[in-house]
């Protein structure tokens, strides 16, 4: 029984711990996924270089003497004026055509292509590893765990909240929720639905550059760090429900602890395809994922 309580608590637990603080982030990343699609009902295949732009910001304020916590607050409101004049200028452009599915996942994947050869050039080939702001380690229940993740952990998860309660509990939320249900009838009501479109865009790509800066000190930033990270993410919107943010939670916290806890099994580099194959299983036995769409949960 004892060894059994040892095993628990030194092997099994630090593993959760740790896709516990990966979880809140890839889930904030998920959020803003999952809310683009569920309002605009756009894949944005640009998302992970939003992601990698953010850490790329957060690197730069860095370099020029900004902290760590006012780069968490300045960064995704950069981040937000940049969303915002990405779908102003380009998503609105092809929005309202009937290929508009097909176009809208073109233009974004080529927005993608071009920011990470931007990044490349302006930063170089090479990884950047930020300190953490949080050093050292602390003991939890016999455990010693990173100050940084049990922070990730608190931090992200109080953030998810916060966009539940938003989308949710607020007369902004309504908006959104009904836009997304049927914007001709959100706007035949008096909602700015244009302005809700771009705001939410804006909104989401806040969320993937907080992401951005949240992992920078556990993750190396380096040009193609979105195309690595977004796999995952979209794997938790497919499996947790395209556009459902109660379903990009259950799934992120479940696909983490999945890919966290096999590395005690197996190579860590099959940790990705068996969360793909998961993945893949979903959109063969349940395309709709665990929930619905937006308004649904």
């Amino acid at each position: 029984m004892t060894e059994l309580i040892e095993t628990l608590q030194f092997v099994y637990a630090p593993q959760v711990v740790n896709g516990l603080a990966i979880g809140v982030a890839v889930i904030l990343m998920a959020l803003g996924l999952t809310i683009i699609f569920g309002l605009l009902d756009v894949i944005n295949m640009a998302h992970g270089e939003f992601y990698a732009l953010g850490a790329y910001l957060g690197i730069t304020l860095a370099s020029k003497g900004v902290n760590f916590w006012l780069c968490l607050a300045i960064v995704p409101v950069v981040m937000a004026l940049i969303g915002y004049y990405t779908e102003r200028a380009l998503i609105q452009r092809v929005f309202h055509s009937k290929d508009r599915h097909i176009l809208t996942l073109l233009l974004t994947f080529g927005l993608a292509i071009i920011a990470e050869d931007a990044f490349r050039l302006a930063y170089g080939p090479n990884p950047y590893k930020p300190e953490s702001p949080i050093p050292g380690a602390s003991e939890l229940f016999g455990m010693i765990l990173p100050n940084y993740r049990l922070f990730l952990i608190v931090a992200g998860s109080a953030i998810i909240v916060a966009v539940w309660l938003v989308v949710y509990r607020t007369s902004l939320g309504a908006m959104v929720r009904a836009a997304a249900f049927d914007r001709h009838m959100a706007s035949s009501l008096g909602v700015p639905v244009s302005k809700v479109y771009a705001g939410t865009f804006a909104f989401g790509v806040a969320l993937a550059g907080l992401s951005g800066v949240l992992l920078a000190p556990i993750y190396s930033v380096f040009p193609t760090m979105g195309k690595d990270f977004i796999l995952m993410a979209f794997s938790v919107v497919i499996v947790g429900g395209m556009g459902s943010i109660k379903g990009a939670v259950i799934a992120g916290l479940v696909l983490t602890q999945i890919q966290s806890l096999s590395s005690l099994y197996i190579s860590p580099v099959w940790g990705d395809p068996l969360v793909f194959g998961i993945m893949v299983l979903f959109l063969m036995v349940r395309p709709q994922g665990l929930a619905g769409r937006l308004g649904h949960g």
